[in-house]
């Protein structure tokens, strides 16, 4: 049995980190839902613009949307929303057997938006209606503006992944969003199983670190931080207020762990792989990351719900200098910077190669 469905038999989803048109046309998504137990997919501008960088396989449908008048963000969303319903159509089978808990694929609004509530909201609502998919999740920020915009999207049917967390704390505030948005809907006589994953970054923490503590505490940070978030998720969804919920028909909001991909060339490429295997959650982990997962054939033990050894490690962190609290927010804020970078490159490169067509044609 191949440690990827060894995973998913566990009880935690394998999501890819990917999405390029050449993934869908060529079968390799299919192939990896197939034969190695992928049951969702997670996008990011950093991903859409290096597929549309990287290669001619955009080309045609940007000349074809710039003979439509369409130009920049616009553009690209059409782009985007072209693959990822492909995608979503690929999954649905998924979402439809379990009853919408699994078979999602994401679609970020602009990172430019990550500190402007009511046009989050905005945005949102267009991109998943234009959809028209059920298993689409829209991706928010978990920030502080973010936060309002999560509530309102689940009451208004949006399904979420909030992305962005970094912390326990941050994992709490965005579940307090989600489950705020949900009680709303079981008081207005409205279906309360909207779909949603709280996605928190593993790997920046430990890259946050280097230099900076003793040795044996290298690539340890991430995984306490996974661990002590955890035993949170999990005495959350065991409390009688989300009790209520479940009695209602409500989904528990799933923690799904992000960048996951190793940093450290020293240490193994699965080494976030093994260490968060647990279930009631998602790891959506980059395509390098997915084949090394197939082939090496097997796992560690089993997250503890408990949380572990975790305070003991963080313990040992806070010893050494690190403030876990100040870090997060840092983390948090150098993160929706890098979005809008990314944000920026790609409408860069949507852009140039718009320019280049033109000139071609």
């Amino acid at each position: 049995m191949k440690a990827t469905q060894a995973l998913h038999d566990l009880g935690q989803s394998l999501w890819l980190d990917n999405i390029t048109r050449n993934l869908l046309s060529s079968g390799t998504l299919r192939r990896y839902i197939d034969e190695l137990s992928v049951t969702g997919l997670t996008s990011n501008p950093t991903i859409f613009d290096h597929a549309i960088k990287n290669s001619n396989d955009y080309d045609a449908a940007i000349r074809k949307k710039l003979k439509d008048g369409k130009s920049g963000e616009e553009l690209f969303f059409q782009l985007a929303l072209e693959d990822i319903t492909e995608a979503a159509d690929l999954f649905r089978s998924i979402y439809d057997r379990t009853s919408g808990v699994d078979g999602w694929v994401s679609l970020e609004v602009s990172p430019l938006l990550a500190h402007d509530t009511k046009t989050t909201l905005a945005v949102a609502k267009d991109l998943h209606a234009r959809a028209g998919r059920p298993n689409l999740l829209i991706k928010i920020p978990g920030t502080k503006e973010g936060l309002p915009a999560i509530e309102e999207a689940i009451f208004a049917g949006v399904p979420v992944n909030v992305t962005l967390l970094f912390s326990r704390e941050h994992y709490l505030a965005a579940a307090e969003a989600f489950l705020r948005g949900i009680e709303r809907r079981i008081d207005a006589g409205l279906r309360p199983d909207v779909g949603s994953v709280a996605s928190v970054f593993i790997s920046r923490w430990d890259a946050a670190v280097v230099g900076k503590v003793p040795d044996p505490l290298n690539n340890q940070l991430g995984v306490a931080i996974a661990k002590r978030t955890y035993k949170a998720c999990r005495t959350l969804l065991s409390s009688p207020r989300w009790q209520r919920a479940y009695n209602a028909g409500a989904h528990p909001q799933r923690l799904l762990w992000a960048s996951t991909g190793t940093k450290d060339p020293k240490v193994s490429d699965i080494l976030y792989i093994k260490a968060l295997a647990a279930p009631l959650t998602v790891n959506t982990m980059p395509e390098g990351t997915l084949k090394a997962l197939a082939d090496h054939g097997e796992l560690g033990a089993m997250l503890p719900a408990d949380g572990g050894d975790c305070e003991e490690v963080l313990a040992q962190f806070a010893t050494a200098g690190i403030d876990v609290d100040a870090l997060s927010a840092q983390l948090q804020d150098e993160g929706a910077k890098s979005f809008v970078k990314s944000w920026n490159e790609l409408m860069g490169v949507i852009t140039s190669k718009s320019a280049l067509l033109k000139k071609a044609s």
